[in-house]
């Protein structure tokens, strides 16, 4: 086995999420070194949501610097970078950036999405998601060129590139542009099972080749930290940079869900699901969408707009302190109320399309314990609902089932999901998006995938459902069913086969 794997290897992981930026530097027994965290902040108008992305490079390099105080140097070998998926900006031929970036849920080119799934609907369809919702990076970018191309606008600059989030960290790590994973590229419709850029259909849309960057594989050598990078960052000039994934690929890795049926539900603002499945997974509802896998291997994943979030929304300013008490008043109350945990507008994207979906209770949740209860509730039967309409496509779900995100450091609340969904569930000990990042780095020093998540994955606990409990919450995840159906937002076919699978 490659010496990445040994306590004297440092790997690091980059992760831009939606509210921060995290470094780690982990060793190659899994050993965590280091870790920093820097805020990102966001303008949120309606259906849009930008951030500055000369943000997301001053807090990531701050939080390199702080994640590697006290390491040797010269144990760091390579690093990856994950970040938000849909994500991307414009930038000059220098890489400075020329528009804001647009954010993963930002909605504002859904009158560009039905060009998008006309001109490109026979790929769409080969690749199995067969169509693009509006926050896909397609349609925003479809946007964005006419954006600039308006009358009176400034037009689209000669050398204009398209970068995604990660994009323009690599480019200021290496000094220059260099190549897209194909993790990110894929919600701007580049082709995983040709590898490459739909010419015809991209031209069709008047995306100008030339604005496209390469794309390689997740954790194909893409160079090595600039001098000028190792300055800002910290990280020593010459580290080899890593092609990365997106933020939930990256989590799954983190959390070694690698094998075929195995499953990773990470709990953030949103709740996001990947797995492994040895075939492509197809879905005429267009809400589950595959990536390339290790291997030969495929990950399919859905991203929800119900997570955690919705606690943010209900108990505003709540501190950690105040969740942690409504959490054990909550557990107290034994109440079957139930919250849907839509955040914000726009929406349901996954395990349905529903455009129109708001929030609603079912149940008189008395005070703020039970309402609490019933948020936890709320995102448990969604998170079961997910599983049964993957299993409803015949995506393999029978396999070890694993619980990341900040929601997974809520015990009860662990525990109550796996209550619901009735099956065991594994909480890693360090899993994390940026963890999984430094878990690829690894594979840059001679590593294989499963080698690397084998030695660098440590698992802290497997929780076990409560028969009775789960048998009590059975005929409360049903009504959650009906109700979704009677709103018109659940198809009775996916409604059906939960109710079979409860059956069983």
């Amino acid at each position: 086995m490659s010496d990445a794997l040994s306590p004297d290897a440092v790997h690091l992981g980059l992760d831009l999420g939606t509210q921060s930026a995290r470094a780690v530097a982990v060793d190659g027994a899994g050993r965590l070194l280091g870790a920093a965290r820097r805020p990102l902040t966001g303008r949120r108008d309606g259906v849009r949501h930008e951030q500055d992305p000369e943000q997301w490079w001053s807090a990531l390099a701050a939080a390199c610097r702080e994640a590697l105080t006290g390491t040797d140097p010269r144990r760091v070998r390579d690093l990856a970078v994950d970040a938000t998926s849909g994500t991307l900006l414009l930038a000059d031929a220098a890489g400075t950036p020329l528009t804001p970036g647009l954010m993963y849920d930002d909605r504002r080119a859904d009158a560009w999405t039905d060009r998008v799934n006309t001109r490109g609907a026979p790929v769409w369809e080969k690749l199995g998601y067969r169509a693009m919702q509006p926050s896909w990076a397609l349609p925003k970018l479809l946007w964005l060129l006419d954006d600039l191309n308006r009358p009176g606008g400034p037009g689209v600059p000669p050398g204009t590139r398209l970068l995604h989030q990660a994009d323009l960290i690599t480019w200021r790590l290496t000094g220059h542009q260099v190549a897209s994973d194909a993790s990110h590229a894929l919600k701007t419709g580049y082709d995983l099972i040709a590898e490459r850029w739909p010419g015809a259909e991209l031209d069709a849309l008047g995306v100008p080749s030339e604005l496209l960057p390469d794309v390689v594989r997740p954790g194909t050598v893409l160079g090595t930290v600039c001098a000028a990078a190792a300055e800002a960052t910290g990280i020593p000039s010459g580290t080899l940079v890593t092609a990365g994934m997106t933020d939930g690929c990256a989590a799954q890795i983190g959390a070694g869900a690698l094998t075929p049926g195995a499953w990773n539900s990470v709990l953030g603002t949103t709740l996001v699901f990947k797995g492994a499945s040895p075939r492509l997974v197809r879905d005429p509802g267009g809400v589950v969408y595959c990536h390339r896998g290790p291997g030969g291997t495929w990950l399919p994943g859905g991203a929800s707009s119900s997570g955690a979030g919705v606690l943010a929304h209900r108990f505003p300013g709540a501190s950690p302190a105040v969740l942690d008490a409504l959490t054990e008043r909550a557990a107290a109350t034994g109440s079957t109320a139930v919250v849907y945990p839509l955040v914000g507008a726009g929406g349901e994207r996954f395990p349905f399309r529903a455009p129109d979906a708001e929030p609603f209770v079912l149940g008189e949740p008395a005070g703020d314990a039970e309402e609490f209860h019933a948020c936890l509730l709320g995102v448990a039967l969604l998170e079961r609902l997910c599983l049964d309409y993957l299993d409803h496509l015949g995506a393999p779900v029978d396999g070890p089932l694993t619980f990341t995100g900040g929601g997974a450091r809520n015990r009860y609340w662990s525990q109550l999901r796996a209550d619901v969904l009735g099956r065991a569930a594994r909480l890693p000990e360090q899993a994390e998006s940026a963890l999984g990042m430094a878990v690829l780095a690894a594979t840059a020093s001679g590593a294989t995938l499963e080698e690397a998540a084998g030695a660098m994955v440590r698992l802290r606990e497997e929780l076990r459902p409560d028969p009775a409990r789960t048998a009590r919450l059975l005929p409360v995840y049903l009504d959650f069913v009906d109700a979704l159906v009677r709103r018109g937002w659940l198809a009775p076919a996916v409604a059906g086969h939960a109710r079979g699978k409860a059956g069983q």
